[in-house]
């Protein structure tokens, strides 16, 4: 990926200060702006590239399309609940989060909710304030020998079973991503959820809030599960039933429960918090001196990082960047923009219904992804008012209602893409390559050059039949528009009309001027 520039940055919430040291080391200008309201962010990001929030900013799309020179979105730490992740992606800006700043954190919190809801540590410590000693009502149990179930097996369902694993519990779980063969290699056997939940004596969910997870544990589920069972969400507000499980602790199919998140924060609605089983924080997951300063210093080197083109980590929403740090990388990439972009000129930009892109050869094995978002950048650039880019393309294309199919074939010797373009009126083809680290044209349609057309400068191509004439007259039109030939690219085949290029000087002012000579034409700038 060729390096992004990156000059000014915005911090709207308070975050470690090694945060904006690290980004005014590396040539950045940081200015720090806290609470401001909606309308104010609106009038100051215009003049940012860049935005660092963490929780409490909420980046709507607003704000997002009043960002015209925005280019990335940093959240000082785990999730993109409060960023609205499809708005940026239409609008080409990264969405970068730090995935690992407050994993021990939170996997700290969880076990002590755990051990705090076995126990009823927060209880007896108010009672004692109170002036009381009553040590038959806070009764409680071992975690030793009892079962917990992790919904969510990431970094810190990961965290949370090495510890609760050292009280001597049994760990089960059920992640759709992590396969169970590496689960089990840190203990925790995995499982449908239906054979999970009637198992457990605690349960803790680690995943992402999203449809999938919205009510995970609702009135439902929680009748399937042991009575007297007991759940901790450090997690998301929403992915618990909040109604089911105050429905859950009032008839005791709950025994407990300790939550640090809430649907609505702070909420409004007191009866969770309220319930004499419920231990409750003020989402506390990332309150960690050690976690604010790793989730600071990590958003800031992370953008340090892909600025300077070294890697790309925590992007949510630019995974297809993420093979683009290498030399070769930036010359494929150029390659295809640059077939995208003869292609757009060759179809007078017609209506697109179908893209294919067929990359061949063991050079190109790694790079079909982000070589079909470079050709639909150079093929739909000015087409939607917005200036694609390899984050957005494939969002456009499809929003547009364009098919995009991508295939690579190994075993070619040479590494070659080739594109076709279906329009309403015509169908489109071109091939191209890198030779000698220069990107090239080798084929157009059904004209295959004899000399590789060099896709850098101002290429004329035009399609007419050969004539000995041929180069003669064009040379003569040009020069009468004021344009001098600086190269030339012939058909091997003379037997049809077939494509020619023509490297000039200078573009014309009327391609109608071509019209004596040639049936079709087309020009553009690279």
């Amino acid at each position: 990926m060729a390096p992004i520039s990156i000059r000014s940055v915005l911090i709207s919430e308070s975050v470690d200060p090694r945060c904006r040291t690290i980004l005014e080391e590396n040539g950045i200008r940081v200015s720090e702006r806290h609470n401001m309201r909606n309308d104010e962010l609106i009038a100051e990001i215009k003049d940012y590239d860049g935005l660092v929030v963490r929780s409490a900013t909420k980046v709507t799309a607003d704000i997002i399309n009043a960002a015209n020179n925005l280019k990335i979105i940093g959240r000082a730490g785990t999730g993109v609940d409060n960023v609205d992740v499809d708005a940026a992606t239409k609008k080409g800006i990264i969405v970068m989060n730090t995935p690992s700043g407050n994993t021990i954190s939170a996997a700290e919190l969880t076990c002590a909710l755990l051990m705090s809801l076995s126990r009823n540590v927060p209880q007896a410590a108010m009672s004692m304030k109170q002036g009381k000693w009553d040590r038959k009502k806070f009764m409680g149990a071992e975690l030793f020998g009892k079962v917990l179930g992790i919904v969510g097996l990431g970094r810190i369902g990961k965290e949370v079973a090495s510890r609760m694993q050292s009280f001597g519990m049994k760990t089960i779980g059920y992640d759709p991503i992590t396969p169970p063969e590496v689960s089990a290699s840190w203990g925790v056997e995995q499982m449908a959820l239906e054979q999970l939940w009637p198992q457990c004596d605690y349960i803790t969910v680690h995943t992402p809030l999203m449809p999938s997870t919205v009510g995970l544990l609702n009135d439902e589920t929680f009748a399937k599960c042991k009575k007297g069972v007991k759940v901790v969400n450090c997690a998301r507000g929403g992915i618990i039933d909040e109604a089911a499980l105050l429905r859950a602790l009032e008839s005791g199919q709950c025994g407990g429960a300790g939550l640090d998140v809430f649907v609505e924060e702070p909420p409004k609605d007191h009866a969770l918090v309220d319930h004499p089983n419920v231990i409750s924080c003020p989402h506390l997951g990332a309150s960690t001196k050690e976690a604010q300063a790793r989730c600071g210093e990590d958003i800031a080197k992370q953008i340090v990082d892909m600025i300077k083109g070294k890697n790309l980590f925590g992007a949510v929403n630019a995974q297809v960047l993420a093979s683009t740090f290498s030399l070769e990388s930036h010359k494929l990439i150029k390659l295809a923009e640059a077939v995208g972009a003869v292609l757009q000129s060759c179809t007078a930009k017609q209506e697109y219904s179908q893209i294919q892109v067929n990359t061949e050869g063991d050079c190109m094995k790694s790079s079909t992804g982000y070589m079909t978002s470079a050709v639909l950048v150079g093929l739909l650039n000015g087409e939607f008012g917005c200036c694609p880019n390899l984050i957005n393309a494939l969002s456009l294309a499809k929003e547009s209602g364009i098919m995009v199919q991508r295939f690579h074939l190994s075993g070619a010797k040479d590494g070659v893409c080739r594109v076709e373009v279906v329009t309403n009126t015509c169908t489109v083809k071109a091939t191209g390559a890198v030779q000698g680290g220069v990107p090239v044209l080798l084929e157009l349609d059904d004209s295959v050059f004899r000399q590789p057309v060099s896709l850098t400068g101002n290429l004329l191509f035009f399609k007419a039949p050969a004539s000995p004439q041929l180069l003669s007259s064009v040379a003569g039109l040009l020069a009468a528009e004021g344009a001098e030939i600086e190269c030339f690219s012939a058909p091997s085949d003379h037997t049809e009309d077939r494509w020619y290029c023509v490297g000039v000087s200078s573009l014309l002012p009327d391609l109608g001027a071509l019209k004596p000579l040639a049936k079709e034409a087309a020009q553009l700038t690279i």
